[in-house]
């Protein structure tokens, strides 16, 4: 399918939610949808989205978005998820075991949203600030029993055919157990493989990696432009036929400098995210068949806030945990579609939704 998707949206569209719910959501108008882009938060919590807005002098570009809600993100296992079964969860619309990757509670594989995008002749890709082999992204393309796999992952990725991606986790391709080198398999495959994109131009030629990091990114404050630049370079690569396509964006590292309860961290981290969520939009905006979604896998730091003044760009905040916990989490979304993603939603919701999207519903 390599022509102009253009999706209607049908009256009705039936979402299965918990054993418990059904979510029906009664849609009026018919969006024409060509492209989603999925950015998750890792960690982000409201108190996080709060809290960088007010240290930013009260406003991000996030509250551009025209619709909101909230996320349920127990897993399958335990009512405080972590990042493989969250992943999981909002790349599959399966809640599986914590520690699990792209496999549902009894290990067998299910498929993601980018995987609908593939099946459809789409060109699909993912942009992190972790190793792109991390919980999140591997969710999206890795069938693992243990998010520790990360060599295994690294293989997954390997043979899942994503034409872009962009993140860390280098190591886990060249500096292996096993003494092969994933990133010239890749290199043969066809991919241009690059170590950095501070002299990239945007579109490449597709399929286009970036390993730009050992294991991990350097924090926020150290990257420079590094998120906002790939998620350009990615919306770029991928729309240079006009055809459609899928993005997932992950703010990885608010989840890092929440478990080290570090509130300046976490708000850089945050307002990082949100410089990518401005480029994501402003696409949105002008091209007009861009559904944007924004939300989290879960909170992480039981971050409270305190005080603060917006005007004085100053927030003083405390944490209560050092690990994640069960509240839910918002959603936002922006452009054609994007009324269906508000009230209370349980985060396999958003990937069904978006599958029935590539699907035509």
């Amino acid at each position: 399918m390599k022509k102009l998707l253009l999706f209607m949206i049908s009256a009705l569209v039936m979402v299965s939610c918990c054993d418990k719910t059904d979510k029906t959501t009664t849609i009026e108008k018919k969006p024409q949808i060509k492209n989603v882009i999925y950015m998750i938060g890792d960690g982000m919590g409201l108190n996080q989205i709060y809290a960088a807005m007010t240290a930013n002098g009260g406003s991000l570009y996030i509250e551009k978005c025209s619709t909101t809600g909230l996320v349920k993100t127990y897993s399958a296992s335990d009512y405080i998820t972590d990042s493989a079964a969250g992943g999981t969860a909002l790349a599959t619309g399966s809640k599986t075991k914590n520690g699990m990757i792209g496999m549902n509670p009894d290990s067998a594989n299910v498929y993601s949203v980018l995987n609908s995008f593939q099946e459809a002749g789409l060109p699909v890709g993912l942009v992190v600030t972790s190793p792109i082999t991390h919980a999140t992204p591997a969710s999206f393309y890795a069938h693992q029993i243990s998010r520790n796999l990360y060599e295994n992952i690294a293989v997954d990725l390997y043979n899942s055919g994503i034409d872009f991606f962009c993140g860390g986790g280098r190591n886990h391709f060249e500096n292996r157990q096993d003494s092969l080198n994933y990133t010239d398999s890749l290199i043969k495959k066809g991919y241009n493989i690059v170590y950095n994109i501070d002299s990239i131009e945007a579109p490449q030629l597709l399929p286009f990696g970036v390993l730009a990091a050992d294991i991990d990114l350097p924090r926020a404050e150290e990257r420079g432009d590094y998120l906002p630049k790939a998620v350009d370079l990615a919306i770029k690569s991928l729309n240079a036929k006009g055809e459609g396509f899928f993005l997932m964006v992950e703010g990885s590292q608010i989840d890092y400098r929440g478990h080290g309860n570090d509130s300046v961290g976490v708000i850089a981290e945050t307002l990082d995210f949100d410089r990518a969520v401005k480029v994501a939009l402003d696409f949105a905006e002008k091209d007009g068949e861009t559904l944007v979604v924004i939300t989290a896998d879960h909170e992480t730091g039981g971050l409270s806030i305190l005080n603060g003044n917006p005007s004085g760009s100053t927030v003083s905040v405390t944490f209560n945990t050092t690990g994640h916990t069960g509240t839910m989490v918002p959603i936002y979304a922006y452009g054609p579609g994007a009324d269906i993603f508000t009230g209370i939603m349980e985060n396999i919701d958003i990937p069904k939704i978006i599958k029935a999207i590539v699907q035509g519903w």
